[in-house]
């Protein structure tokens, strides 16, 4: 008798086996029927185009991209995936990234979707466990909920009063131009402009600026706002290792990332706990009706007003720092890099901003400088700071263009599948921007009216919160420098922009210039 019930227990076990293998085996079916008539409905037509030579893993394209990385040729590789690698050039095609299916274009239309039209049809997906260590759920790191939190409690500091304040940066400016050597000398301006940056955009977030400039003159490398700001460059580079390595990250000893990270939080940290003490002892005083007047504006004070979470706001912070640092110094650095070997360019700059007879200009009349202008466009869209970006789809979704072999059909993008979009080709188009396309010439922008084809502080919902901040102190920074000097030169060895790639790109050799003062 024990026998025959024992006997019982293999055949349950494969009756459970084939119920759960059916239940999968349905599953899919309904979902792939389900997906056939998504695709009929919306006319999609299959991307013909797969750049892996390794359908399963592609860790042929994996294998080229760190090689590509290391010798400085990431952008220029894809650019050559776009135009040359399937015999003719294509706007859109497939990759892989280990497990993850990739879709790669550089149409405006899709950008469009993704961005704008779609939005709500695509997360961060696996970008955001590469940016939690050291960005958490900040504006630039949050989906949803949490970003739209992120973006009502920020948005007010970026008002038009905050964003035409630039009595800070024409402070910091004066720090700079003193290590600007007026013989004629070789001087990097793009290491300048990262530390003039990183101590304008601190001074504005944490009302205590890092002092990097004046820190140049007392050779102070054990100070600790110098090893924040070496480390929080460190870490940001570090990212993108980790996005490129996808879950192959994990297999990594990452001590020295990890310790980057700990010192760029408890530098902010410090910063945090004063704001939180200002905002206690405030509140004490109200309450007590003793309360002043508010005093000049200070961005951490205002996030300390509406939180007192002290992890929330050091993330906001880090977030607005990063981009505040580094778009606005790569903006600088590469707009330079083109202009100083252009030195007609250079003297019709010195010739429009000869109206104001040396004297600072204001904001309103910075806004009205239409040639410098001009050459900030230009340089965003030759090198757009943040050169590529991407999206996650979170359920089956459609793109406009890229199926079929025209590339001119809507295309299917299924659930799970990275979209990476690529403002670096898109501007470098020829049938949007010329046959000089890859050229740097501003007046170019005399007639250009552009749309989504021309993408320097993304767009859609998440469009750039702090672009007018960024404009604005390029905009000063470029005014003030041709004001002082006459002339300058390229002293670049290599005669050719190379990237420097990591959140944003900027010239691996700097911008080696010699300037003539005025």
């Amino acid at each position: 008798m024990a026998a025959a019930k024992s006997g019982q227990h293999p055949l349950l076990l494969y009756i459970a086996a084939g119920l759960f293998a059916s239940f999968i085996l349905i599953n899919r079916l309904n979902k792939y029927l389900a997906r056939k008539r998504f695709m009929k409905e919306n006319g999609c037509r299959p991307c013909p185009y797969h750049v892996n030579k390794d359908p399963v893993l592609g860790l042929d394209v994996l294998k080229s991209n760190l090689a590509n990385s290391k010798n400085a040729r990431m952008l220029g590789c894809t650019v050559d995936r776009f135009d040359n690698h399937f015999g003719k050039p294509v706007r859109t095609f497939h990759s892989r990234m280990m497990t993850m299916p990739v879709i790669v274009t550089c149409e405006p239309e899709n950008v469009k979707t993704l961005l704008s039209l779609k939005f709500k049809d695509y997360s961060f997906g696996a970008r955001k466990k590469a940016f939690d260590p050291l960005l958490g759920s900040g504006i630039f790191n949050a989906d949803g909920d949490r970003w739209a939190n992120s973006r009502h409690m920020l948005r007010p500091n970026f008002a038009r009063e905050q964003v035409a304040d630039i009595g800070a940066i024409e402070r910091h400016l004066k720090l700079m131009m003193k290590h600007i050597p007026k013989d004629g000398s070789t001087i990097d301006l793009q290491d300048l402009f990262f530390k003039l940056t990183i101590d304008t955009s601190t001074e504005f977030l944490f009302n205590h600026s890092t002092h990097s400039l004046r820190m140049m003159d007392q050779g102070a490398e054990d100070n600790e706002d110098v090893i924040f700001a070496k480390n929080f460059t460190f870490a940001q580079a570090d990212i993108l290792t980790k996005l490129r390595l996808g879950f192959l990250n994990r297999l990594r000893n990452n001590t020295k990332g990890d310790e980057a990270i700990r010192i760029c939080h408890e530098y902010v940290d410090k910063f945090v706990d004063d704001a939180i003490a200002w905002r206690e002892a405030r509140d004490a005083e109200k309450a007590a009706g003793g309360a002043k007047n508010e005093e000049r504006y200070v961005f951490i004070h205002e996030l300390a007003k509406q939180t007192n979470d002290k992890k929330r706001i050091r993330e906001e912070l880090m977030n607005v720092l990063l981009a505040g640092r580094d778009t606005t110094a790569s903006l600088l650095s590469n707009m330079f890099f083109e202009i100083s070997k252009r030195p007609e360019i250079y003297a019709k700059l010195r010739e429009e901003i000869a109206q104001f007879q040396g004297r600072a200009p204001n904001y309103e009349e910075l806004r009205n400088l239409k040639y410098l202008k001009y050459c900030i466009n230009e340089s965003l869209r030759l090198h757009p700071v943040v050169p590529g970006n991407s999206r996650f789809a979170v359920r089956d979704t459609v793109l406009p263009l890229g199926g079929g072999p025209d590339g001119q059909s809507p295309m299917l993008v299924p659930e799970g599948t990275l979209v990476s979009y690529i403002p670096y080709k898109m501007h470098r188009r020829k049938d949007y921007y010329g046959q000089d396309a890859d050229e740097y010439r501003p007046e170019r922008w005399e007639t250009l009216r552009p749309g989504w084809e021309y993408l320097p502080f993304n767009g859609g919902p998440r469009i750039c919160l702090g672009q007018q901040y960024a404009l604005t102190e390029a905009s000063y920074v470029t005014a003030r420098l041709v004001q002082q000097f006459a002339k300058m030169e390229s002293r670049d060895v290599d005669g050719i922009w190379r990237e420097s790639l990591t959140l944003t790109v900027c010239s691996l050799n700097g911008t080696k210039v010699s300037l003539t003062p005025a």
